[in-house]
């Protein structure tokens, strides 16, 4: 029997009618592999994953290849945005015995869940070196019941490992100061790809933290090397194929160096944090294109991602219809079909839209490696073009509200709509935490996902935390409503309690101490598509250090400040893979910095030059005196609006004009 129809996620429900006898990752499953004698076959995957949808079509919905999978596992079905901690536990198996690791991941693993054989996609025939899946599944079976000690032999050996793995980080003597950051910079440019942007080869991903990071780091130098690194790489990206010229929003990586063809499927996260990375470009370097970017990815999140909760849905396919990117792409005559003999050929030029094509079959992916010389026609043009496009058959879309995402994405709204005095985009990420908090907490715990309203059992992992209290903490600073730094402050005490490493000062592990037991506790530091859970609460404790009352500003400081030591380490040896620490420490470094502006109306001109100069990662607020801790014992200055800048425990002394503000901020 199929067990996946009342499950909670898209992608498990698209499983609902096969004829594999999917289990979803429960007690129930487990006991039945050990009443049964024989091995759990886990397949881990995500909605919007392309080679995914293959596998599925290839052997998940043929009677025959599921006949085989019944008869000799219990199959387990798992969506790696619902679980990630399973998901970390497994790929962290598959690539110590593969090398390598990606999903489709399909793991073989004992009746106690302990991985023996792990893999990746399996095509239906051998081919490329590849064996069939039936093939494989017949030698699983086959081992599983004639060589089973050669089986437990390996399975012990990969939980051996996977459980030295999750000992933490080494232990170094490394300061979070200025010469371990511009290491760290430097290490991190000498890896740019001068000629076509971003920081290494293909396949290319968005490094979304690690350009905020070198923002802040730019703020702090000064040196337009940096800058110039940063805007490379974002007018690459925003020119390309990765990104929608049509409709906004970026997909999620390049299988190019040149970003010209995008792996269609557009996900939140890298939305959220692109917003955050465009905004703060835009706002540092005064750049068009990067505030044209901010606008349309505000605009793809409102619109193409918006729920009916008021949240944000994890991601758009990368098919439509079973074929990649059908939805996107153009030819030649496509164009003047639409457009007439005149805008076409203006358009294509314009999009690189060519006969030869960019993709396949004759079509392009569009790109725009120019400003069009005529704003209007431009528009008219896409808007045509948009109009004809949603015509076409759509990409599906995942409608599960991740909590860690959608925190991501508040942050975004809240920071970049404060700057740009978008207040309805303050108000969305308003609505959204709102849900959040009132449907995602429950029993005082968090949780990490759910779908049309309907809360699932995983429980919240350390990133979903730390986002929604950064995300929280951003909504307190844009509206300067109280009730957010509380509802913050509550989520991250939860986070200190169940997540933090007893025995090692600043280490953190991914999963509570009371969630399910697996075969090891998931702890990876390292940032990755997304931050690593660890350096993203190092921001949450950071920001609320910086905004909380003096006692609980001391122990969220020291936190901070020992889970920043503790990661120096990756800062020396893996920069790359440190953006969003870089990010932190950055912030670090300046105290954060804090400017207090008590300004009851807040209407004054001290607000906008703070929001617009103020470095990434400061806290600002704005009130009447006392209305919040930061505003405490903090009065008008003759009558008069007032700034109070403060770095770390000093502070200057309060300003009420612009001009002094200002030589404050360009410090």
């Amino acid at each position: 029997m199929n067990r996946l129809g009342s499950a909670t996620s898209p992608y498990l429900r698209q499983h609902a009618d096969n004829p594999v006898h999917w289990h979803q990752w429960d007690a129930e499953a487990l006991a039945a592999a050990r009443e049964r004698d024989v091995p759990i076959l886990l397949s881990i995957g995500y909605s919007a994953c392309h080679w995914c949808h293959v596998m599925a079509h290839e052997s998940f919905e043929d009677d025959a290849t599921a006949a085989s999978m019944n008869e000799k596992f219990v199959c387990i079905k798992v969506d790696r945005e619902e679980r990630p901690d399973l998901d970390a536990v497994y790929m962290n198996a598959t690539v110590a015995m593969t090398g390598q690791g990606g999903w489709p991941m399909t793991c073989f693993l004992t009746p106690d869940a302990e991985p023996f054989y792990c893999g990746t996609y399996y095509p239906k025939v051998a081919r490329g070196g590849m064996p069939s899946f039936g093939q494989v599944l017949e030698a699983i079976s086959d081992t599983w019941k004639n060589r089973r000690d050669e089986v437990m032999e390996a399975s012990a050996a990969v939980v051996a490992e996977l459980r030295g793995g999750s000992s933490g980080l080494p232990s170094v003597d490394i300061d979070v100061d200025v010469p371990l950051l511009d290491h760290a910079v430097a290490a991190v440019l000498r890896e740019e790809d001068r000629t076509y942007g971003g920081f290494g080869g293909a396949p290319k991903f968005p490094p979304s933290a690690l350009l905020e990071g070198l923002l802040r780091a730019y703020e702090r130098t000064g040196d337009t090397q940096i800058l110039d690194a940063v805007d490379r790489t974002a007018q690459a990206m925003a020119r390309g194929g990765i990104y929608d010229q049509l409709n906004g929003g970026f997909a999620r990586y390049s299988v190019d160096p040149q970003w010209v063809i995008p792996h269609f499927e557009k996900m939140l996260y890298d939305n959220a944090m692109l917003l955050r990375a465009y905004g703060h470009l835009a706002r540092r370097s005064g750049s068009a294109l990067a505030s044209k970017v901010a606008h349309e990815t505000a605009q793809f999140l409102l619109t193409d991602l918006l729920t009916a909760e008021g949240c944000f849905a994890s991601a758009l396919d990368a098919d439509t219809e079973g074929v990649e990117g059908s939805t996107y792409v153009w030819t030649p005559e496509q164009l003047v079909d639409v457009l007439g003999p005149d805008d076409g050929p203006w358009a294509a030029a314009l999009f690189g839209v060519t006969r030869a094509g960019t993709f396949e079959e004759g079509a392009s992916v569009l790109q725009l490696h120019h400003d069009p010389d005529d704003d209007a026609r431009f528009e008219r043009v896409r808007g045509l073009l948009r109009s004809v496009r949603a015509q076409r058959p759509q990409p599906g879309r995942d409608d599960k509200v991740v909590t860690a995402w959608n925190g991501m994405a508040i942050v975004a709204l809240a920071e970049v709509g404060a700057w740009l005095e978008r207040s309805d985009w303050v108000d969305a990420a308003a609505r959204c935490a709102r849900y959040l908090l009132d449907r995602h907490v429950v029993d005082g715990r968090l949780r990490r996902a759910s779908l049309g309203g309907v809360v699932g059992d995983a429980a919240g992992v350390l990133e979903d935390h730390a986002w929604l209290v950064t995300g929280l903490l951003a909504l307190h600073q844009a509206t300067g409503e109280l009730e957010w730094l509380e509802h913050a402050q509550q989520l991250l005490d939860v986070a200190i309690a169940h997540f933090a490493v007893s025995d090692s000062a600043g280490g953190w592990f991914d999963t509570a101490d009371d969630a399910e037991v697996l075969v090891t506790r998931p702890r990876d530091p390292i940032d990755g598509a997304t931050p690593s859970g660890a350096s993203s609460t190092a921001e949450a404790l950071l920001t609320a250090a910086a905004l909380s009352d003096p006692e609980r500003s001391v122990r969220y400081g020291e936190l901070a400040a020992e889970t920043l030591r503790a990661a120096t380490v990756v800062l020396a040896r893996a920069p790359r893979s440190a953006g969003h620490w870089l990010t932190v420490a950055e912030a670090s470094l300046r105290g954060p910095m804090q400017i207090a502006i008590v300004d009851p109306t807040g209407t004054s001109d001290l607000v906008g030059v703070t929001r617009t100069l103020a470095p990434g990662g400061a806290v600002i607020v704005v009130g009447q005196q006392d209305s919040l801790p930061l505003l405490a014992d903090r009065p008008l200055v003759d009558g008069q609006p007032a700034a109070y800048v403060c770095r770390g425990f000093v502070c200057d002394r309060p300003v009420s004009t612009v001009t002094e503000l200002r030589d404050l901020l360009m410090r």
